[in-house]
């Protein structure tokens, strides 16, 4: 497929869902304090589920925990794995034994 042919799709302006005020809470209460690498991976995890926006929610808390990863300034092999971890778990995908051995990074990431 060309992209060319892919047309944009438009996007309207909606009402915030309504998990908005409890995420806009939620996250305002957690960025003022200093956390792990682990909570703020969780952070972002929790806000997904409470869906604060239309569109794009996996999208913007995925986007928060690339750049968290990034700035870790890894080797790219490990990035990648942490970073794909990350996003499991973001995304409320990961198994049990992702989540074990991002908390396992995390407590020990070197």
């Amino acid at each position: 497929m060309r992209f060319s042919a892919v047309r944009k799709q438009p996007i309207t302006a909606q009402p915030p869902s309504d998990g908005d005020a409890v995420a806009k809470e939620f996250w305002e209460e957690a960025r003022q304090r200093e956390m792990s690498l682990f909570d703020a991976i969780e952070t972002c995890r929790k806000c997904h589920r409470l869906a604060p926006f239309t569109n794009f929610n996996g999208n913007t808390f995925a986007a928060i925990a690339r750049i968290l990863v990034k700035r870790l300034n890894l080797d790219l092999m490990q990035e990648n794995l942490v970073r794909s971890l990350a996003g499991h778990i973001v995304a409320g995908v990961a198994s049990e034994e992702e989540v074990r051995a991002f908390r396992k990074f995390c407590e020990n990431p070197c």
